[in-house]
């Protein structure tokens, strides 16, 4: 996605003026490594198990950032004497000295995104590794001008089991409202006792918990997907299996579109692989249930180290669910307010988005479900400078940019019948007249069952004689929900017009090009 910006000021005499006027546009500073947000997955691994990756990636905190260079130094040597760890990108440009591994990170051109990849690692576990051994990853990063942080991730050895799910692949069938009876097993397929066993769920939003355990711990019930996670106190013999009791089963939305389709998987771990999951990938769980407990039969007996599964890919059971009936959905552009009205360089603010007239729920995952985006079309003569970070520029997708002529707008929300989902603008009025933003809903998948108000006008008025006026209440300065500065609108913007424009007729004229680096993008 290109991403192009440049700056032209004139220089000499008039390099105040310059700045001054310069202070009116955002500008994109390159994160210092003290500034960015890292995270690498803690891993378990067993002797004669899978290697495994623990990579470093790192995060800004602000779209208003262009990628810079760094240096990225792998302290291994506290895990050493029982890991062997790699890098497992031949491209990045990395050497070795003892434990320590150093890789040069440097953004390439013309691409914009708020993650990278700084390193690769594969760790695998020496032969000569016992179970409970564990040690620190440390990574240290140093931008070009000095600044560096430190993040660190783990790696223990486990024991070596096989935990498999029985059920391969199941084909479910439901109406609108219905319950599932859905029968779980797991299986001991090593040679190792399993000790204490966990079951992750996630599925599309037809798989609704029939009940809500107190041992297991469940995403939020607004979520546009199902997820959970159950802990069982069991002792499985190698060839031994236990399977969840009688009470467990999915229950289907009475909002759900009809018919539709939806995929789900339930995968067993071990409590350690469970914690190495949660580590880099938490999920979106933390409301413990109520209704009793969900119980493994048979139960088992105890045991103690920690265990890993060296088997990960009969773990999982793959559940696919038709649900049959004739429901969908019908949804209505918003665009408030309908008029908007004020001075040239006055701020006016603006609210687009669309209303669920139901009756089945809109963005959730199934395969039938109505997903719908906003977009908003700016005329001449007005100018985005607030942008939530939910909407995107069209052509370079950058989210949350300022100035852009058209923006798409969308997010995973689930609006049950009756909900709405708005996006907050703040527009500069820059030209006398009048102009029409226009908003309309795009479908990403699904179809609207009255397509007839899936668009929307906002008249904006702006008349000639410009002044401190803001009917956006903020002076002209816009709220933002950037963390970089806004284009200074208003009054003081005709101030700082004036006295840079003085400045700069003294100028000489120089000419400076930003240009955007290149990050890559991790999902």
């Amino acid at each position: 996605m290109p991403k192009q910006l440049a700056r032209r000021w004139l220089a000499g005499f008039g390099v105040v003026g310059a700045l001054i006027a310069a202070s009116a546009i955002p500008a994109f500073a390159t994160p210092a490594a003290g500034d960015l947000d890292y995270y690498a997955k803690d891993v378990v691994v067993a002797p004669g198990g899978p290697a495994k990756g623990s990579n470093l990636f790192a995060r800004t905190r602000t779209s208003t950032m262009e990628w810079g260079e760094y240096t990225v130094k792998v302290d291994r040597s506290k895990v050493a004497g029982f890991a062997d760890v790699r890098n497992g990108n031949d491209s990045n440009a990395c050497t070795e000295s003892g434990a320590i591994l150093t890789c040069k990170v440097v953004a390439e051109e013309n691409d914009y995104y708020t993650y990278i990849t700084m390193v690769n690692l594969v760790v695998r576990a020496k032969k000569s590794a016992t179970p409970d051994q564990r040690g620190e990853i440390t990574f240290t990063v140093t931008d070009r001008d000095g600044g560096s942080a430190t993040h660190h991730s783990s790696v223990s050895i486990g024991e070596g089991v096989d935990l498999a799910g029985i059920e391969q692949g199941l084909q479910l069938t439901g109406a609108l409202g219905g319950t599932l009876d859905v029968p779980l097993t797991v299986a001991n397929r090593g040679e190792k006792t399993v000790h204490d066993v966990v079951l992750y769920f996630e599925g599309g939003y037809g798989f609704g918990p029939s009940k809500r355990y107190k041992n297991c711990e469940y995403s939020p019930t607004d979520a546009f997907r199902h997820a959970f996670a159950c802990r069982f106190p069991n002792t499985i013999e190698p060839g031994g299996a236990a399977r969840l009791d009688s009470s467990f089963g999915f229950t289907v939305p009475a909002d759900d579109s009809a018919p539709n389709g939806h995929t789900g998987s339930a995968r067993w771990h071990t409590p350690a692989d469970w914690e190495e999951f949660q580590s880099f990938n938490p999920a979106r769980l933390g409301q413990q249930g109520t209704e009793g407990e969900l119980r493994l039969e048979p139960l088992g007996l105890q045991s103690r180290s920690r265990q890993t599964d060296i088997n990960d890919q009969n773990g999982s059971t793959v559940m696919r669910l038709q649900v049959s009936g004739d429901q969908g959905a019908e949804v209505a552009a918003l665009g408030t307010p309908a008029t908007a009205t004020g001075k040239v360089g006055a701020t006016v603010p603006l609210k687009v988005g669309y209303v669920n007239n139901g009756p089945a729920a809109v963005n959730v995952d199934g395969a039938k479900d109505l997903r719908a985006r906003t977009v908003l079309s700016l005329p001449s003569g007005v100018t985005a400078v607030r942008v939530p970070m939910t909407c995107s520029s069209y052509g370079d997708w950058v989210p949350g940019k300022l100035g852009a002529k058209e923006y798409h707008c969308a997010e995973h929300k689930r609006l049950a019948q009756g909900e709405k989902i708005e996006y907050e603008f703040e527009l500069r009025l820059d030209e006398a007249g009048t102009r029409a933003a226009q908003v309309r809903l795009t479908f990403d998948a699904g179809v609207d069952i009255n397509p007839t108000n899936d668009s929307a006008t906002v008249t904006i008025v702006a008349s000639a004689d410009g002044g401190s006026e803001n009917p956006g209440g903020d002076d002209g300065q816009g709220g933002g929900d950037t963390d970089g500065s806004l284009p200074i609108t208003g009054a003081k913007a005709g101030v700082t017009a004036a006295i840079g424009g003085v400045l700069l007729a003294a100028g000489a004229a120089v000419f400076v090009a930003v240009r955007r680096r290149k990050t890559r993008f991790v999902a």
